[in-house]
């Protein structure tokens, strides 16, 4: 057993902020308003960890932009009811933090959305550093985000771990040298994560604590 990472960052949506209700049900909107068919749950899902532009982009250029206007319309609208903490997410952050450990947020999300999400489960104090979709040209599964954020620690991939709940976090972390630990709250099945190379994929903030603070 290796000694604990001094540096724990984390992804947000699905991993310390239970947002995917209100993701599904943009991505649901958007689709639905704009080509007039709602994207199912299931695919839905696959796209959570990328950002809008690369997702929209891909999958549909010719409305990309009407796509990302509607769902981020439909974000803001019913932020307020469905975004939830998760329960117990606050106190691991507490004793992660006692523990003299770093901890930071590496999202795709647009800053403004991060911070409003952050407020939101009121974490903005418990996870000071904050890397958004506009802090680097390319997104997860790239390392790009993750090396922004070491670069603005000091720290080196070798010393952090990523925590995120969807296949393209656990890419990302790979893909940048770092530890990955995937979490089953979010959006990515057990079966999902499980298929990438990760230290360990956990079930309960307990499982979570005993790796982080062993």
């Amino acid at each position: 057993m290796r000694d604990p990472w001094p540096v724990v960052l984390f992804d947000l949506d699905g991993t310390v902020a239970n947002t995917i209700p209100l993701i599904l049900d943009s991505y649901a909107h958007a689709t639905h308003h704009v080509l007039g068919e709602a994207a199912s749950s299931e695919e839905s899902r696959s796209w959570i960890g990328r950002t809008l532009v690369d997702i929209f982009g891909e999958r549909n250029p010719a409305h990309a932009e009407r796509l990302i206007e509607a769902y981020l319309a439909f974000n803001t609208e019913h932020f307020e009811r469905l975004v939830e903490p998760y329960l117990g997410m606050d106190a691991l952050l507490a004793e992660l933090a006692d523990a003299g450990l770093q901890l930071g947020v590496v999202t795709s999300k647009r800053r403004a959305s991060a911070e409003r999400t952050l407020d939101a489960v009121g974490l903005a104090e418990a996870l000071p550093l904050l890397t958004t979709m506009e802090d680097t040209s390319r997104h997860k599964p790239a390392p790009e985000p993750l090396w922004h954020a070491l670069e603005q620690l000091g720290r080196r991939p070798a010393d952090c771990v990523y925590v995120g709940d969807s296949v393209f976090d656990l890419r990302c972390a790979g893909a940048a040298g770092a530890s990955a630990i995937g979490v089953t709250w979010g959006a990515g099945t057990r079966a999902e994560l499980d298929a990438e190379a990760s230290v360990a994929v956990v079930e309960s903030l307990d499982a979570l604590r005993s790796l982080l603070l062993r």
